[in-house]
């Protein structure tokens, strides 16, 4: 269903997902819908997470905060939303987040165009609603949301994922730290226990890269994470830089920006770093690669084949073997294959 009067529209606001990976996956969808509507002002809706995600993005011009812990809690918050956007007089509503909630927010805000897909029954709300089809659901993330706006009309180009840090984040980021070569390891994921590695075999990795590729180790994740960090370090011998709950979103990626390698769970920081250019060891287990692995091409997927996965449960009701079938050398064989080569002669 092609969108009417596209030159006629000049204020979109467009809901982006909640996770941060997720929202990382859909930036060539902002880049299509930026490129699209060049003279239109674009104003993201996001929760204040993946607000800060998006802070200085080059396909939007502002941030909607909707932050349901807070000003918007419950029913009159989220309605309060809504008469805030209503006052933003949108001509465009574009629903990259799948939920109900996104189209109810958009018709009471007065949107006039609402579009996206069709998805947890909220068609009706919807003037140029796509139907989901079974195949949809098996493509990439990515895809997934570019398809969408191919179905609307949209001219897709596909130019990799966007994030950007200020120089004023980067310097912050250098004076952190300092010289040398650096490797990030992100031990957790938000999503649940279920997807993440052990925190020995994850010390054990760490120690290799440091004694292989004389990297210096740095340890990234959320406040929920700072118990598995500091299992880690105390199974290192050369203590590493454990920055676990200790930065924001933006601080978060500018430390990545710097680093040489990521080893990491498919999580958030995953698909950050890929979107930083990053090379990326990422470990699977019960979720699907081919829906959410990392758009890049310095990456290496480590999973073993299970009859239960991928399961895309939280927590594991058996004996998690997607990830316990991971072995340490399984992800150090895909570091050397990454950054082996690339090392210049007689690097430690």
């Amino acid at each position: 269903m092609l969108l009417p009067e596209i030159s006629r529209i000049r204020k979109i606001l467009v809901r982006v997902p909640n996770w941060i990976g997720d929202a990382v996956m859909a930036t060539p969808a902002l880049s299509v819908i930026r490129a699209s509507f060049p003279d239109a002002r674009i104003t993201l809706a996001a929760n204040p997470v993946v607000a800060e995600l998006f802070s200085h993005h080059p396909s939007c011009d502002e941030i909607a905060v909707f932050d349901k812990k807070g000003a918007h809690r419950g029913f009159l918050g989220s309605f309060r939303f809504s008469r805030e956007l209503r006052s933003g007089g949108f001509d465009l509503a574009i629903l990259l987040q799948n939920a109900m909630e996104a189209a109810i927010l958009a018709a009471i805000a007065g949107i006039r165009l609402r579009a996206g897909y069709r998805s947890d029954g909220r068609g009706i709300l919807l003037t140029h609603g796509i139907p989901l089809r079974k195949t949809d659901l098996r493509l990439h993330h990515t895809d997934y949301y570019l398809g969408m706006l191919e179905r609307l009309g949209l001219p897709i180009r596909h130019d990799g994922l966007v994030l950007h840090c200020t120089e004023e984040e980067t310097a912050w980021a250098r004076r952190q730290l300092g010289e040398g070569n650096w490797a990030a390891v992100n031990p957790g994921a938000a999503y649940g226990s279920a997807k993440r590695w052990f925190p020995e075999r994850f010390a054990a990795v760490a120690d290799a890269i440091r004694s292989e590729f004389g990297f210096r180790i740095l340890l990234i994740g959320g406040p929920g994470e700072k118990e598995i960090g500091r299992q880690i370090e105390s199974l290192m011998p050369a203590r590493p830089f454990n920055m676990i709950g200790k930065t924001s979103v933006r601080q978060m990626m500018a430390l990545l920006s710097l680093c040489r390698l990521m080893v990491t769970n498919d999580s958030g920081p995953m698909h950050v770093a890929a979107a930083l250019r990053v090379p990326i060891a990422a470990l699977f287990g019960p979720t699907d690669h081919a829906t959410t692995s990392p758009l890049s091409a310095a990456c290496r997927i480590i999973r073993k084949d299970t009859a239960c996965a991928p399961c895309l449960k939280r927590v594991c009701p058996t004996d998690h073997r997607c990830m316990t079938a991971i072995a340490a050398e399984d992800v150090i064989a895909a570091v050397r294959s990454l950054v082996g080569d690339s090392l210049p002669k007689g690097s430690p």
